[in-house]
Formats: structure tokens, sequence, C-alpha cells
């Protein structure tokens, strides 16, 4: 069974970063394609950015030079680093496989880790 934990959320500053961290079981993490994904009050959830098996990255451009994406095979865990917070980037982050078809084809979700940035 896939199982999907998302924390490293919390309240923060604008300017200021956190990490966010997903550990993942009942799948073969490093042949896998992840993503990071929000959902902002009133809005769709979105696709932040991805990285492949290679350990390849794409972030979307709204957090582009901002945010980082790493993952770590032996643990099974894949980041998300951001920097430079913005109001906008408040939201429910959730980490998921990649899809190229956007989250609306993804069937299970984690609890997701709330992220607020405000002064």
């Amino acid at each position: 069974q896939v199982q999907l934990v998302e924390s490293g959320g919390g309240l923060v500053q604008p300017g200021g970063s956190l990490r966010l961290s997903c550990a993942t079981s009942g799948f073969i993490f490093r042949l896998v394609a992840m993503g990071w994904y929000r959902q902002a009050p009133g809005k769709q959830r979105e696709l932040v950015g991805n990285i492949f098996k290679d350990s390849g990255t794409e972030v979307a451009d709204s957090v582009k030079g901002r945010f980082t994406i790493s993952r770590d095979n032996a643990k099974s865990t894949v980041f998300l680093q951001m920097n430079n917070l913005k109001p906008e980037d408040t939201a429910v982050y959730y980490c998921n496989f990649y899809s190229s078809s956007g989250p609306d084809s993804l069937s299970s979700w984690g609890q997701g880790t709330q992220v607020t940035v405000s002064s």
C-alpha cells in the first residue's frame, strides 16, 4: 500500500525558508518520478515541481530560483527546499507520483503539510 507522509510545514515570515519532507513507502521509490504539489484556499491543486528517477528536476515558473527539489533514495524520501517565501506560496503542500497529466490524474493523496507565509 502506497503511503506518503509530508512534514516540515509551518508559519514563516516573507523571505524566510522551509524544508519539506515526504517519507514514502509501498513502492520502489528509486524507480519513480515524484512531484510536489500545492493547493491554496479556493484554488485548484497545482504542480510545484518534480524530480525524475535520475534526479533531474523541473519547477514551476512561479517558484523558479526559489524552490529546489531533491531526493534520498536510501530513505525513500523526497524534499522541497523553499527559500525567499512569499505570501502567495501559502498553501497545503503534498507529494505524490509525478504525472504529466496533472494532479487530477492522481487518486491517492497524503494529508499534506500546511505552509503559511505571513508577517
